[in-house]
């Protein structure tokens, strides 16, 4: 008896041991950025894991350059609107895949996940030339069409698989109350498809407003650019100085955005599972 109580204690405190440091592992880097960023310059190659005085100074350096301040706001219009068209497109799709039966549906899911698959420096010159013929070249437009054309695959997959496990008994009431296809999705299907919604459309803004490649590649002039480019293109005083003040600050200004909408979707994904597709 009192050697199972022992392995159970041992247990947990193990368990418990691996998830400090887990969270260590995770929150560390931000930790130290943030950290970093309320430094002066004199003190930002001085090892201290804690801030004996708060100085500002790194984010009024970066807030006042209006390149940056530009950087966010077309992050922003190019993140949300990634979001908006990759849900739409996913939805209307999912619904097609999902919903209704036709030959062939698994081969199109499997060419939906094999485009995924590809990396963007496999696609990029191509990508590079429609870009051009387009017109769409250092602008929001092309950043926001290279965007979704990678972040719908995963959409398409995440909310395809949610349509297929809701109850054919919901469609059917609909039908028979007289609901067309886009009454049945948009009323019926989509209040019950808000988990998979969150999750996709986070994991599409995080993709979008991360995103470096592209956004290095397609961009050209500093009012176009978008916030990763911006800060790879913050410069000291001089070519031999690397600003890792303004560096860090800036890197804290668009981290914490996205820590509040992990935060608030977490809240919507838990709500949605547990009130059920169907009552009763």
């Amino acid at each position: 008896m009192r050697l199972r109580i022992l392995k159970a204690v041992v247990l947990k405190i193990g368990f418990w041991m691996l998830v400090g440091v887990l969270m260590l592992y995770a929150i560390f880097p931000f930790y130290y950025a943030v950290i970093t960023s309320l430094k002066p310059s004199s003190q930002l190659f001085e090892v201290s894991y804690w801030v004996d005085s708060l100085d500002v100074s790194n984010y009024v350096a970066v807030l006042s350059q209006p390149a940056f301040l530009a950087a966010i706001r077309n992050s922003v219009i190019v993140a949300v609107s990634v979001v908006i068209i990759a849900l739409l497109l996913g939805l209307t799709a999912a619904w097609a895949l999902g919903r209704v039966r036709f030959r062939g549906r698994t081969t199109v899911m499997m060419l939906v996940l094999g485009v995924s698959m590809f990396p963007q420096v496999a696609v990029l010159s191509g990508l590079f030339e429609v870009i051009r013929t387009l017109d769409l070249y250092n602008s929001p437009g092309g950043l926001i069409l290279s965007y979704t054309i990678f972040t719908l695959p995963f959409t398409v997959w995440i909310l395809t698989t949610f349509m297929r496990q809701l109850p054919d008994e919901l469609e059917e009431a609909a039908i028979v109350d007289g609901a067309s296809p886009w009454v049945t999705l948009t009323k019926v299907f989509m209040p019950l498809l808000w988990p998979a919604m969150a999750t996709t459309g986070l994991l599409a803004f995080i993709a979008a407003w991360n995103e470096f490649l592209f956004a290095l590649t397609f961009t050209l002039t500093d009012s176009q650019r978008t916030v990763p480019v911006a800060i790879a293109l913050i410069s000291g005083g001089s070519q031999y100085e690397l600003p890792w003040g303004p560096i860090m600050a800036a890197s804290v200004i668009v981290t914490v955005p996205l820590v509040i909408l992990v935060v608030i979707f977490q809240r919507r994904i838990v709500s949605g599972l547990t009130a059920g597709a169907v009552k009763g």
